[in-house]
């Protein structure tokens, strides 16, 4: 048997041998190729993530003045309750309530009784005092007078004249009159009321200038500035500028708040007092940036802040409100200049690297 033969004959008995073989080469094949795209793979580089894009927009800073808001109230610039200095019947009331009056109008008139007649008498006494006077000086020149009666006549003369200044003084305050331009709040007799000394007849306000009153925390009242105007909206709607007039030294043991008072002119005293009033009242001036409140952001501790622009990275930047407008609120912390993220910055976090696409710059 040749040996081509032997061989066939061989594999015919065993044909486990021809299977082995087989799945040999398959093993082998199947190998080679994840061997071959293992090895591709490797070759070929991992792809970078694309940078986030986000808007940033530069802003600056300006002066502006950091403020509180304060309720209070208008009140007179001074009231006074005009009371009765002589005694006596009311014969005639020249003003009525609510009426505006000028320093030294005619406010009512008391019942003169014998003052009048006092007074006359008392002049006609002036003069004769006034002569023996000089006719004893003149003695005493020429030595004929004593030194005694020189100064009893001297003494009489005074009398005189304090007798007749006193009787016109109580003839005088028969007729009330105003004592400063205001208006008739009370009117508290009729004619035909009798009146006693010190007896309340009239309540005269003067409300030009109008005074506000409020009252302000004790955190803040070392940092009011006198100088800095302060802005007033009336309850009517009424816009005012007032200036600070008082500023209490000692608080309120109930409420630890300082009370000061604000003026404004009031031309004819047409604004009443009694009213509500917002204070918009200036402490200080101080270097801020003006942003819309949708660019704040709170990093991871909760402080106030936003996110801006560094190199090409994000960096959060910790802010103090200083003013709060409608349209936006004023920043300090933030430097002169800053560039500010202004659109995505809800996608991206401080120390991201973002591609940065400038718009137009806030001055």
């Amino acid at each position: 048997m040749t040996n081509a033969g032997a061989k066939t004959s061989f594999l015919s008995q065993r044909p486990w041998v021809i299977s082995l073989v087989l799945l040999c080469g398959l093993f082998f094949w199947v190998g080679s190729g994840h061997s071959n795209e293992k090895s591709d793979a490797d070759k070929k580089e991992p792809a970078a993530a694309p940078l986030t894009k986000v808007g940033v927009e530069t802003f600056y800073s300006e002066p502006v003045t950091r403020s509180i808001s304060l309720y209070g109230r208008t009140a007179p610039d001074r009231s006074a309750t005009i009371s009765a200095e002589a005694a006596g019947r009311v014969t005639k009331v020249s003003v009525r309530k609510g009426a505006f009056v000028k320093k030294g109008d005619l406010l009512l008139y008391i019942d003169k009784a014998d003052r009048q007649a006092q007074l006359e008498r008392a002049e006609a006494l002036l003069l004769v005092r006034e002569k023996e006077y000089n006719a004893a000086q003149s003695l005493k020149k020429k030595g004929l007078q004593g030194e005694v009666a020189f100064s009893l006549a001297q003494a009489n003369l005074v009398e005189a004249r304090a007798t007749v200044k006193n009787l016109k003084l109580a003839l005088s305050h028969t007729e009330v009159k105003a004592p400063f331009d205001g208006i008739v709040d009370a009117l508290n007799v009729e004619v035909g009321d009798y009146l006693g000394i010190g007896d309340p007849m009239a309540t005269l306000v003067d409300l030009d200038p109008l005074v506000v009153t409020a009252d302000v925390s004790e955190k803040h009242i070392s940092d009011i500035d006198a100088d800095l105007p302060a802005n007033i909206l009336l309850v009517n709607g009424t816009m005012k500028e007032g200036r600070l007039r008082y500023q209490s030294s000692i608080s309120s043991p109930a409420t630890n708040t300082f009370t000061i008072e604000l003026e404004f002119p009031n031309p004819e005293q047409k604004l009443p007092a009694g009213i509500s009033a917002e204070v918009d009242l200036a402490l200080e001036q101080q270097s801020a940036v003006k942003l819309s409140p949708s660019m704040l952001a709170l990093d991871e501790k909760g402080n106030l802040g936003v996110k801006t622009l560094k190199g090409d990275k994000v960096a959060f930047v910790s802010a103090k409100v200083v003013k709060a407008e409608q349209n936006g609120v004023w920043l300090s912390g933030l430097g002169e200049t800053v560039d500010v993220i202004t659109k995505g910055q809800g996608f991206v976090r401080d120390g991201d690297a973002v591609e940065a696409v400038r718009q137009a710059s806030a001055q």
